[in-house]
């Protein structure tokens, strides 16, 4: 990963092959793949550097490696509904945002699952070291002779001649065995080929010392920004509100202070929360200044926002885990971003990954703004891949986010005069993401993701004065313009909650709708002088500037204007029938023979009557169903309690248990669900407002070893 600031220019950093010695040791073993289990490729695993770079030997067999095992989401198609959904107003989920629970309960990898993955990484011999909250990450390390006999390859060491430093890297697709394809979605840590190195340049009239800082501030300060977006008009300073910055680096908590103190600035501490161990706070590195520089902005723009400095281990890996961290932990409704990687050098499997907790991050509420790249239309210019590829910055290249371009700001005292596209701020056409279906508008053309979305000041001609370092320094770079939009964030949020309306949540789908109304020219200055490489601006959207800049005042009444009301209404109401089976029969259900139950083979969960599904030991399927009418306008949530009780062993799914609602599986329970007692599950139906619906079990048991499903006290509440 690498920082999209702009302050020194610092030449790119030679990356050690530290305890990877070329040709010296004892190599491992080819891989040979037990013949009797069939094995499946799983694509994009490898580092496209690998084709670029010159292969100098064996990773020692012997070498420790640590590796992120990313799991699939569940329920896809409806996971794309759902985030369409809550993001469009008008339709019953909008701004309805799920728990971390609750999406992991309808989209994120089942326990079953995950205990699949860990029991063949032991097998392996691999030790686990983790599972992430949200389950959808399976740490685990070795040496490399078990790294590659567990995903059928072999490490080697490698030299990039395009930026002269060594790494390893796994020669081609990783495998796994087929019974685990249906549920891995890739495997990242196989290369550490990620670029971390600092981008920080001044301005280059006059000419800078390398790290000269300064006595006093010069550049913009928070009332130029601030006045120049109408950001100290809007009646908002981030109060309640909690920002996450996502960092490889540290901050000097006393240059913050300092920060501060020269604008007049107080907020909440800022304080640091570890991934992986990661906290670089005693020593930062040559990445300080970017951290610094994402929490004084966010600052300026919303002084009392509270802010989370997330820092994480700079790999594929340690990126992986901060995005699982962050939406698990679920403390933040803004997270700034401005580090970043090319996509053509990136392995795409890590950045699908990463996007799929940036789903999750859309699913509960949280909003993600992140910087486009400092090098144009041609991203991979300090990469492996080079200045003649054309190319986008990744994580603002993916569809759960929004990418944020730079301009190069005018201000007539603290107001805004003009602004032009700055000519290196990223922009351009994603290889890796389709366009997503909110991505239309005067501009916007082909099948692919384009990026930016919105853009703000990056250029270090017209930077921001920002203390670091022991001192003052002009900083610009789209790593600047993304802590500013996200400031922007805080403050809508909170006068979202003041209003009693929705947090922003995934910002791009009501970002666009807003530019693509009549009010466009007084929620956005509409950038249209100026270029990258490919790109020129123009009236409406360009892959340059996106959108353009907030006049955030206006913006703010405008997305507020957007959220319908509260109907008020619903009348409170439980809609299921005989949920607890005490009648002693099942109507208003339907179900299969002997289901409904009162014998003391399983017990209920409470009273005498529960529903048993299966349990005979023999291939075997029972159901169980009530249809109800959901009214409209209404939030509406399905719970119920189950218990899980076999004589199978191991984590195999053999029998099943599938909970819908309609056609949409709310959750798929095994044998590997088994546990003493009831636990109570919970679903959000207010997709179904409106509609008639089905809510069925389905049971079903395979030939041998008998597993029971009981199920009782079921409820769905509406409000």
């Amino acid at each position: 990963m690498r920082p999209r600031s702009l302050a020194l220019a610092a030449a790119l950093a030679v990356l050690p092959l530290t305890a990877v010695s070329l040709g010296v040791g004892a190599a491992q073993a080819a891989p040979v793949p037990n013949a009797a289990a069939p094995r499946v490729s799983l694509p994009n695993t490898v580092t496209p550097a690998v084709a670029r770079s010159e292969k100098k030997g064996d990773v020692p067999a012997d070498q420790q490696l640590s590796v992120a095992v990313s799991l699939k989401l569940r329920n896809t198609a409806e996971l794309d509904r759902f985030l369409a959904a809550i993001a469009t107003p008008g339709t019953p989920e909008y701004g309805r945002y799920l728990t971390p629970q609750q999406f992991t309960e309808r989209f994120g990898p089942t326990q079953a699952a995950v205990e699949q993955v860990k029991t063949y990484l032991t097998a392996q011999g691999l030790a686990v070291s983790g599972v992430s909250d949200n389950r959808q990450v399976v740490n685990a390390h070795g040496t490399a002779e078990q790294i590659a006999k567990a995903f059928g390859t072999h490490e080697s060491a490698y030299l990039d001649p395009q930026q002269q430093r060594t790494f390893f890297a796994n020669d081609a697709a990783a495998s796994v065995p087929a019974d685990l394809a249906d549920v891995v979605q890739g495997i990242s840590g196989l290369n550490n080929h990620t670029v971390r190195t600092t981008r920080n340049v001044k301005p280059t009239t006059p000419p800078a010392a390398p790290n000269a800082t300064a006595a006093t501030p010069s550049g913009f300060g928070p009332a130029q920004y601030d006045g120049a977006y109408n950001l100290d008009k809007t009646g908002a300073d981030g109060t309640g509100v909690t920002v996450a910055l996502w960092e490889f680096d540290g901050y000097s908590a006393n240059n913050l202070k300092t920060y501060d103190s020269q604008y007049g600035l107080t907020g909440p501490a800022v304080s640091t929360v570890s991934v992986d161990g990661a906290n670089y706070d005693s020593a930062p590195g040559q990445g300080q200044g970017e951290v610094e520089l994402d929490s004084e902005i966010v600052r300026g723009v919303a002084p009392k926002a509270t802010q989370l400095v997330y820092e994480a281990p700079n790999s594929d890996q340690g990126e992986i885990d901060m995005a699982a961290k962050i939406v698990a932990d679920n403390r933040v409704s803004v997270i700034s971003i401005s580090w970043g990687s090319c996509e053509p050098d990136t392995t795409a499997s890590s950045m699908t990954a990463v996007d799929n907790s940036f789903k999750q991050a859309a699913a509960q509420g949280i909003s993600i703004f992140s910087a486009s790249g400092d090098d144009g239309s041609r991203d991979c210019t300090r990469s492996t891949s080079g200045s003649t590829v054309k190319a986008v910055d990744f994580p603002a290249s993916s569809p759960h986010q929004t990418g944020v371009g730079g301009t190069n700001l005018k201000v007539s005292g603290n107001a805004y005069s003009s602004e032009s596209a700055w000519s290196t701020a990223g922009g351009g056409v994603s290889t890796v993401f389709a366009k997503p279906s909110w991505q239309t508008g005067t501009g916007v053309s082909g099948t692919m993701r384009t990026v930016p979305d919105v853009s703000s000041n990056a250029d270090p001609a017209s930077g921001f004065a920002i203390y670091t370092v022991g001192g003052w320094q002009v900083y610009g770079g789209t790593s600047a313009a993304a802590p500013l939009w996200s400031g922007y964030a805080a403050q809508f949020n909170q006068k979202a909650k003041a209003a009693g309306q929705p947090v922003l949540g995934e910002a791009s789908p009501k970002l666009y709708a807003v530019a693509n109304g009549s009010g466009y020219g007084s929620t956005f200055h509409d950038v249209t002088t100026g270029k990258n490489q490919d790109f020129t601006t123009k009236a409406g959207y360009d892959q340059v500037t996106g959108w353009g800049s907030p006049i955030a005042d206006a913006l703010n009444t405008a997305l507020l204007g957007t959220t319908p009301p509260p109907s008020g209404g619903c009348t409170p109401a439980q809609l299921i029938g005989n949920g607890g089976f005490e009648t002693g029969t099942a109507a208003p259900w339907t179900a299969s023979t002997g289901v409904v139950d009162s014998s003391t083979g399983e017990a209920a969960h409470s009273g005498s009557w529960k529903a048993w599904l299966d349990g005979y030991g023999s291939a075997h399927t029972d159901t169980l169903a009530q249809t109800v009418s959901i009214p409209a306008g209404c939030r509406a949530t399905l719970a119920f309690w189950v218990h899980v009780d076999t004589a199978e062993t191991g984590s195999t799914a053999y029998d099943k248990l599938t909970v819908q609602a309609g056609s949409t599986t709310l959750t798929t329970l095994s044998n590997a669900n088994a546990a003493t007692g009831f636990t109570q599950k919970t679903f959000d139906l207010s997709a179904f407002a409106g509609q008639t619906v089905t809510i069925k079990f389905t049971g079903t048991e395979d030939s041998s070893l008998k597993t029971s499903f009981v199920i009782d006290d079921a409820s769905l509440n509406v409000s």
